[in-house]
């Protein structure tokens, strides 16, 4: 009975974070369009104080469903979703301080809304961890994973808006919003940096993940799909920073590259996480 009423109490706490968090998303949003159309310092400051108060009351969610699972909640598919785009919007944040450009940050936020929206409409129960997925290994092993795919997800954002930018400069069709975006070389710049933390965060994150098969089996499966395209999307990327030095390929050719390896990296996140790899599932 008395863990019945604790497992209420915890989902209550859940949903009142999940709530107050989307809310400072929202309220961050906002405040990064208004930015946008007509900047504003104090606007601007505005817009990051609510996203990082926002990635605060996220980290808690987090953190209470952890503690219903005495382990890492992020073995399904809403916890995995929700580390997910608590990592983006801490990588942004990140990002946006070390630049100091927030022009993009409306997009951010906006992709934050719509993919944690998805999320909050089903927040299930914790139910039981297996033993085998406890430890400090596996959970370095899936938040740094799971940090490489979110870095690479705002490296897709960015290097899209580059995209649609240099065509609008070419198509000499420009209108007031352009000159209120981010320079080329700063996207950029930006999109480079995000896809070397996702580069470190996925090189760390595999090795864990491996030694923790180890521990497990005694063997490492480097054959499996998903050791196997994580290699490939990790080949891309360093090929996509090795290409940014060309001037034959830098810029829009590059960016290009880099958004269609985001599909690949969508593909592995989730068809071959379901449906292909002997490991766990969605991590």
């Amino acid at each position: 009975m008395r863990s019945c009423a604790l497992a209420v109490r915890l989902r209550r706490m859940v949903h009142l974070l999940a709530f107050t968090m989307l809310a400072l998303y929202a309220g961050s949003f906002v405040c990064y369009a208004l930015n946008l159309r007509a900047p504003s310092r104090w606007i601007g400051r505005t817009a990051s104080f609510l996203l990082a108060a926002g990635i605060v009351a996220q980290y808690f969610a987090l953190y209470e469903r952890s503690v219903a699972l005495h382990a890492v909640p992020y073995d399904d598919l809403y916890g995995s979703m929700s580390l997910f785009a608590w990592l983006l919007a801490l990588t942004y944040l990140g990002l946006e301080l070390f630049h100091r450009e927030r022009a993009v940050g409306a997009f951010v936020t906006a992709v934050l809304l719509v993919w944690l929206s998805a999320v909050w409409l089903w927040i299930p129960d914790p139910v039981a961890v297996p033993a085998q997925i406890r430890g400090a290994i596996f959970a370095f092993h899936v938040t740094l994973n799971t940090w490489a795919y979110a870095a690479f997800a705002l490296s897709f954002i960015l290097s899209a808006i580059y995209v649609a930018q240099n065509r609008l400069l070419r198509s000499r069709r420009l209108s007031l919003a352009f000159w209120r975006f981010p320079a080329l070389d700063v996207l950029e710049s930006m999109s480079r940096s995000s896809v070397i933390i996702g580069l470190a965060a996925l090189v760390v994150g595999v090795t864990f993940g491996l030694i923790w098969q180890h521990r497990l089996s005694g063997a490492v499966s480097l054959g499996d799909p998903k050791v196997v395209i994580t290699l490939a999307i990790a080949g891309v990327y360093v090929a996509y920073l090795a290409l940014g030095r060309n001037a034959t390929w830098r810029g829009a050719r590059a960016a290009m590259l880099c958004v269609a390896n985001f599909m690949v990296v969508l593909f592995s996140y989730t068809f071959v996480n379901l449906y292909l790899t002997r490991f766990h599932r969605f991590l």
